[in-house]
């Protein structure tokens, strides 16, 4: 996409061209004019100064305090002259920031709490811009059942997790969970129904122990070492310089991509909430890792209400519902064997993958 991605980029160069000439060119004829008018008139007060002097109409004390006094009059004006341009800067960002908090919020009056945590999609149409990213998406995911989302990317997979995330509205359709319109429900009561682990960790630059404890501000310190043994953190963690107080670094670049994972995961843990969305978890992890990281996850959805992501179809094989997503729609929905003996898209990818661990290098 590096041609396409360009192109964007000069387009955006282009129209920050466009707006600094708008914003210096119109003016700054007035403005190097004023400056010279200012200079011009010091030169002036100076030459009448000396004239009246000469004529005895002033003393010289009088003339250098009026001198004095002209260069500081003139010295501030030239300055604000030329802070205009800045001003010009000023308001075009006060402008985007206004814009930004004149922003409607995602908060609702209404204070209603599902009972259970069924999710349920009903004929969802959503597209970033105008692009249409899903088309009519209908599905339901019982309580404390697994679903798993399967396609090629750019299908649409991440952007079903990201709705129920509530990460963006629909923009059309409805998503409930225990049948209440997601939007209906309370944001800070929302976001404590729901545990997101994604394939991208990002790590606070703070010590493992606050980046775990996140998930639950409030939780004891014994709560947290038994979201880290659930998570398979324990013996990486104790081997690092200073254990648990270790600071991991901006978005966690001292740890290795299954040192964060497992972090993320017992983040995950120690909130307990009744949803989990899993986005391709295991997917850049080498075996050993992916081994924890397996262990770990079989422990976090346990009694949960389960949507996962996953290119790796051995890993969905026992969830209760696999969707296969096509370019924004469900082509095909069921159990791992019933897509199998559907041969179609499902199949056809598990063909795929069984073919490639059979490569080997000579």
């Amino acid at each position: 996409m590096t041609g396409q991605k360009h192109r964007g980029l000069e387009r955006s160069f282009d129209d920050l061209r466009r707006q600094s000439i708008r914003l210096e060119a119109v003016p700054g004829p007035f403005i190097v004019t004023a400056s010279i008018v200012f200079e011009i008139g010091f030169v002036v007060m100076a030459a009448l100064g000396l004239y009246f002097l000469l004529n005895q109409s002033i003393t010289i004390p009088v003339l250098i305090t009026f001198l004095i006094m002209g260069y500081h009059l003139y010295g501030p004006l030239k300055v604000v002259m030329v802070d205009y341009l800045v001003l010009g800067y000023m308001n075009e960002s006060l402008q985007r920031i206004i814009a930004v908090l004149e922003e409607p919020t995602m908060e609702t009056d209404e204070d209603k709490i599902p009972e259970n945590f069924e999710i349920q999609f009903n004929k969802v149409n959503f597209g970033y811009q105008e692009k249409m990213t899903l088309q009519d998406i209908d599905f339901t995911v019982p309580n404390k059942s697994m679903l798993a989302l399967v396609g090629h990317s750019g299908s649409g997979k991440t952007t079903v997790a990201a709705l129920i995330a509530r990460f963006w509205d629909v923009n059309s359709g409805t998503i409930t969970i225990g049948g209440i319109d997601i939007r209906l429900i309370n944001q800070d009561k929302f976001y404590k129904l729901i545990s997101e682990v994604f394939q991208d960790v990002y790590l606070f630059d703070d010590t493992v122990f606050n980046n775990i404890r996140i998930g639950k501000p409030e939780a004891t310190d014994d709560e947290i070492y038994r979201a880290m043994e659930q998570a398979q953190c324990l013996e990486f963690v104790a081997a690092l310089p200073e254990g648990i107080h270790t600071t991991v670094g901006e978005g966690g670049s001292k740890l290795s991509g299954g040192q964060k994972q497992r972090i993320s995961i017992a983040r995950a843990l120690l909130k307990d909430a009744p949803i989990v969305l899993l986005d391709e978890a295991t997917a850049s992890l080498d075996p050993e890792n992916e081994i924890y990281i397996q262990k770990a996850i079989q422990e976090l959805v346990r009694s949960k209400t389960v949507v996962v992501i996953a290119h790796k179809l051995s890993t969905i094989q026992h969830a209760q519902q696999i969707i296969v997503l096509n370019e924004g729609k469900i082509a095909e929905k069921g159990t791992h064997r019933e897509l199998l003996d559907q041969n179609r898209f499902y199949r056809n990818m598990w063909d795929i993958q069984q073919r490639a661990n059979g490569w080997k290098v000579k």
